[in-house]
């Protein structure tokens, strides 16, 4: 067992060299400076998505909004809130949270689902990264209207605090790129893991506190502290609710952030060009 350990961590280390570090930073660049080419088949997955339909990708923000209705009058009255700011306060959660979930598991099919592509064309591998992120960043606009509408409607204001929300998504989108990275890699060799994680989420969603707030779980701080999808959570859903995130949802967020995007870009490196193979 220690001599297939030291065998993998050796192959590893032969892999990680200055050479194929080099390419895959190349493969990163080229591809932010290809931003027609992700930018329009990003745009392409969206309409085809809802090709021939009469509101098109709008029936994202409708299907998400009557969901948010219903969830927010149900259990508004369960949980004994306020409609106004419960609703407020789930839209909000909701909505980011359905961006960083659909992140992570479009992530895992990043590579497998234009395998065909990746065979035929010499663009970088990082392009599908780029067009994956992107095309949830047009979800997530399409559906901040039912916030925004919500609060006009409620009369909750938007104040300076409120901008702070565009740092916190940027963030998001930051590790959106590490996560796709990793898991990209690692689905294309192990074809489970996006099952895993298609269940894993459904978990993790009723773990974070979207449904639920904060207080109603005093003395269980492992659930918040613990969790890093709360941390990103509150760095956009706070600045839109008028709060300001803590220091400590700052902190985690940048921790995962720089830990993330380094054990993402070693694989990336390691295995970059096996990609085209396995998929």
């Amino acid at each position: 067992m220690k001599t297939q350990q030291h065998w993998l961590v050796a192959q590893f280390r032969q892999g990680f060299s200055a050479h194929n570090r080099e390419r895959a930073v190349r493969d990163l660049r080229e591809g932010f400076r290809q931003v027609e080419l992700w930018g329009l088949l990003g745009l392409h997955d969206i309409r085809q998505r809802y090709r021939r339909s009469k509101i098109g990708p709008f029936w994202i923000t409708l299907s998400m909004g009557i969901f948010i209705g219903a969830l927010g009058l149900v259990y508004g009255k369960l949980f004994g809130r306020a409609l106004d700011s419960y609703l407020t306060y789930l839209a909000a959660g909701f909505l980011v949270w359905s961006f960083m979930s659909s992140t992570i598991l479009d992530g895992t099919r990043v590579f497998l689902r234009s395998g065909g592509m990746i065979k035929q064309l010499t663009a970088p591998l990082s392009v599908y990264l780029l067009r994956m992120v992107w095309e949830n960043l047009i979800i997530f606009f399409h559906n901040i209207w039912i916030f925004i509408g919500l609060a006009i409607w409620f009369g909750i204001g938007f104040g300076w605090v409120t901008l702070l929300a565009v740092p916190g998504l940027l963030l998001l989108l930051i590790n959106g790129l590490w996560v796709g990275l990793l898991l990209g890699v690692l689905s294309a060799r192990f074809r489970d893991i996006p099952l895993m994680l298609q269940s894993s989420m459904q978990l993790i969603f009723f773990l974070t506190p979207i449904i639920w707030e904060p207080g109603m779980l005093p003395g269980r701080p492992l659930l918040l502290s613990g969790n890093p999808f709360y941390h990103f959570l509150e760095l956009v859903r706070a600045p839109l609710l008028g709060q300001l995130p803590s220091l400590e949802n700052l902190l985690v967020a940048l921790a995962v952030t720089l830990v993330g995007w380094a054990v993402a870009f070693a694989f990336f490196v390691v295995y970059r060009w096996r990609i085209p193979y396995w998929v």
